[in-house]
């Protein structure tokens, strides 16, 4: 017994989240270090040491199990929250609001970029050459969205093959999250409309989630050492001297993402009777994660971790919003830094914008983010901003050289946003989970499911009761006690 109780003595000496700070600023040093051993080639942009490959090879290895996790985490999650709302009257009605709030957080983002490209004006003062522009690899299109829509498969999987200089070929596949999302919709509403002879299915996903995300939390735990690959790869591989002939154009970039993160979502939360510190606290697990590894879908296992655990947020929804959010809601690379850019651009070549043509900006930011899903958003999104309003879209190669330093802070306030409209939803509904929400983090910087001060089935009931008087409670209650349940079995680190 006093074994028991010594070793989570020994954790609060050093908590997961200053684990992830320490591994920060490792990375931060070994970037540097690697740059002063030698620099990148000069052509390919390849390591030339070996902490330079070093922290390559451990950053994207990381990223490299969180996407892994990624696709069967979507599939059973999405099959299994439609499997517990389907007793839920008001199902509909919490997509409806999930897609206004995406909407309405995406409208105040792009006029905040808009004021801050007309106040700035960084077109005007940039040190960039039209020489040294460079073709984008992806340009984004409304057809391409509709496309995406219908699967290509039943697992959502697309193969890419490409020629080495030697001749030789090789194939890697990649899964797309907006098709996947389709496929597990139609399971799941296939599973209800089937009725009794698919509550073995529903049983086996159910399980099977479990399993999932305890392997997650495996891999979570490896985050401070991924910190330290994917920090220190980004620093050695890019390094800060790229922000110098854009640098007017980057620091207006990142004064709108910290507008829209340390304002605009406090502003939102408070409105909404939520807590600002305690959201910031408990998402920022997900937040700096997302800043070192750029992806909002790498991130979306803890994204959905933080949102359930950390804000109270019922898995059966959470399991709907969350994937759908690391999708089409992004605030950072489908609002701030396309209408940002798209003025940039226009500046740069004279072109003189009309009412008309911010009109479109704000169209294609607060309705276009759909057409990046599954892909790299920001510069299809930006591309796709460029083509409606008919700016040239040479233009994007200017941007291209501080696109990745652009990418952490975009990302992060990307993740920021997936995981408070979830919260919002859930606290308007009254199924937010009250007592988790603002209960202490612990020093894994989630709040454990099996601590004091983590709401139980009456609890949580009471409070929905004081949400919504009207509310029986006979469909949302029952669905979140056995969340908490099952969450307790199966995702405690």
């Amino acid at each position: 017994m006093s074994e028991q109780t010594t070793a989570p003595r020994r954790r609060l000496r050093f908590p997961f989240a200053a684990q992830v700070l320490t591994g920060l600023v490792l990375g931060l040093v070994l970037g540097v270090v690697a740059l002063q051993i030698s620099p990148p080639h000069p052509e390919t942009g390849e390591a030339t040491n070996w902490l330079a490959v070093t922290l390559q090879t451990v950053g994207s290895t990381f990223v490299a199990l969180l996407r892994t996790i990624v696709p069967p985490l979507i599939v059973l999650a999405v099959i299994s929250s439609i499997a517990n709302l389907r007793n839920v009257a008001n199902a509909a009605r919490l997509a409806w609001k999930t897609l206004l709030w995406f909407a309405v957080t995406a409208l105040v983002s792009v006029a905040i970029a808009i004021v801050l490209g007309l106040t700035v004006r960084p077109g005007l003062n940039s040190a960039v050459d039209e020489a040294t522009a460079a073709e984008p690899s992806t340009h984004g299109s409304w057809l391409a969205f509709i496309e995406s829509l219908v699967p290509a498969n039943f697992l959502g999987l697309a193969a890419n093959t490409s020629a080495a200089d030697d001749g030789s070929l090789s194939t890697s596949l990649s899964f797309n999250a907006l098709q996947l999302i389709v496929i597990a919709v139609a399971l799941g509403i296939a599973a209800v409309k089937v009725g009794k002879a698919a509550e073995p299915f529903i049983n086996f996903t159910a399980s099977t989630l479990e399993v999932v995300l305890k392997a997650l939390w495996w891999v979570i735990r490896l985050a401070p050492i991924g910190t330290v690959g994917l920090l220190g790869n980004a620093v050695y591989s890019y390094g800060w001297t790229t922000i110098g002939a854009l640098g007017q154009f980057a620091i207006t970039i990142y004064l709108g993402l910290a507008l829209v993160v340390f304002v605009v979502y406090p502003v939102i939360a408070r409105l909404n009777g939520l807590s600002p510190v305690k959201y910031f606290t408990g998402v920022w697990p997900a937040v700096q994660l997302g800043f070192v590894s750029r992806s909002s879908m790498g991130t979306l296992p803890v994204t959905q971790r933080v949102a359930e655990q950390n804000l109270g947020v019922p898995r059966h929804y959470s399991a709907f919003a969350v994937p759908f959010g690391a999708t089409t809601k992004m605030d950072g690379c489908a609002a701030i830094y396309p209408a940002i850019s798209a003025i940039f651009v226009a500046q740069f070549f004279g072109v003189d914008l009309a009412v008309t043509d911010y009109l479109l900006i704000v169209f294609v930011s607060v309705i276009g983010s759909a057409a990046t899903a599954g892909t790299t958003g920001a510069t299809v999104m930006l591309t796709l901003t460029l083509s409606t309003v008919g700016l040239p879209l040479e233009g994007v190669g200017l941007l291209l050289a501080v696109d990745p330093i652009l990418d952490m802070g975009r990302t992060a306030t990307n993740v920021a946003g997936q995981a408070l409209v979830p919260a919002i939803v859930a606290k308007r509904e009254g199924i937010l989970d009250p007592v988790r929400y603002h209960a202490p983090r612990g020093t894994t910087g989630f709040v454990p499911l099996d601590e004091p001060g983590t709401a139980t089935a009456e609890e949580a009931a009471a409070a929905r009761t004081a949400a919504d008087p009207d509310e029986d409670g006979a469909g949302p209650d029952g669905a979140r006690e056995a969340d908490l349940a099952s969450a307790g079995s199966g995702s405690r680190g």
